[in-house]
């Protein structure tokens, strides 16, 4: 065993990191990200029990002291969907945040920040990190819509955007040059489960001295070992998926032919995805209008469902 191995984050998410003498390390994650200071306050249950599921996914909920949520999940397995997916898991949280309410209304929802840590190509883009959030901007003088004073006052925030989820999605898979900044480091650790030397980032040095693999038992150990082996042979069959795909595009005649018919399979199954997820979302009362932006489906098609 390597002096310095470290136990990789999707693992620490579910068998460690949910331990408040670990949330240091989380805080230092979202530190990092978010570009401010995290303490988290509560970790709530994930909806994954294992890392071992089918889909290869495993997902955190933190709050922290101001009250804000933050949902963590990190996604082994392709998933051309995932875009739909994390506004649905969005979705279904401000349902479930109105719902609890009590009657209180649509005053109940909280801030939510969506990280996502995905070990995939997900979209087309040369950045690790990428983030998003809601803007509202005059078609005609392009002036930023903002809250009256008293909206300021009422929900104790200072721009629109501020009452919307945000979006991070850190795609870690490609990332192994030297680390030149603290996301970067984090970036480094994600990817390889190895601290570059000399991190500085917050909760690098937690990682250290937390999630060392020699700290674990022979029972964890052996189980944590056969979950790197799923992964090595996950990657393996996405490189070998990549490299099929190429070769198949360069073949001629009835190759083809093949291809368009596995082309087609794709799509079918890419919309039979967007339909599951409508029908998730008409299940929890969402407007046809909102189902439809979200899954590109047309409102006669969401209607159908």
């Amino acid at each position: 065993m390597a002096e310095n191995e470290y136990i990789r984050f999707d693992w620490a998410m579910v068998r460690m990191l949910r331990q408040k003498s670990n949330f240091t390390i989380l805080e230092g994650l979202l530190t990092t990200l978010l570009g401010m200071e995290i303490k988290i306050k509560q970790v709530l249950e994930s909806t994954d029990e294992s890392i071992t599921d089918r889909n290869n996914r495993v997902d955190l909920l933190a709050i922290d002291d101001s009250g804000d949520e933050v949902f963590i999940e990190v996604q082994n397995n392709t998933e051309y969907a995932y875009f739909e997916r994390i506004i649905f898991g969005m979705s279904k949280r401000a349902t479930e945040l109105v719902c609890n309410g009590k009657g209180q209304g649509y005053e109940n929802v909280r801030k939510v920040y969506s990280v996502n840590i995905v070990y995939f190509s997900l979209g087309k883009g040369t950045d690790i990190v990428y983030h998003g959030k809601t803007e509202f901007r005059g078609i005609h003088n392009g002036d930023l819509l903002e809250l009256s004073p008293f909206q300021r006052q009422k929900f104790n925030v200072d721009e629109v955007s501020d009452l919307y989820p945000e979006y991070y999605i850190l795609k870690v898979n490609d990332f192994n040059r030297v680390a030149k900044s603290s996301i970067e480091e984090w970036a480094y650790y994600l990817n390889t489960g190895d601290v570059p030397k000399g991190a500085k980032a917050p909760g690098m040095e937690e990682v250290k001295e937390q999630l060392k693999v020699d700290r674990m038992s022979k029972a964890e150990r052996s189980a944590y070992y056969k979950h790197l082996d799923n992964i090595v042979i996950l990657r393996d069959n996405i490189y070998t998926e990549r490299e099929e795909g190429r070769l198949e595009g360069r073949a001629e005649g009835r190759e083809e032919g093949r291809e368009e018919g596995r082309a087609e399979g794709r799509a079918e199954g890419r919309e039979e995805e967007r339909r599951q997820n409508a029908r998730r979302m008409k299940d929890l009362g969402l407007p046809a209008e909102t189902i439809s932006t979200v899954t590109g489906l047309t409102l006669e098609e969401v209607a159908e469902l």
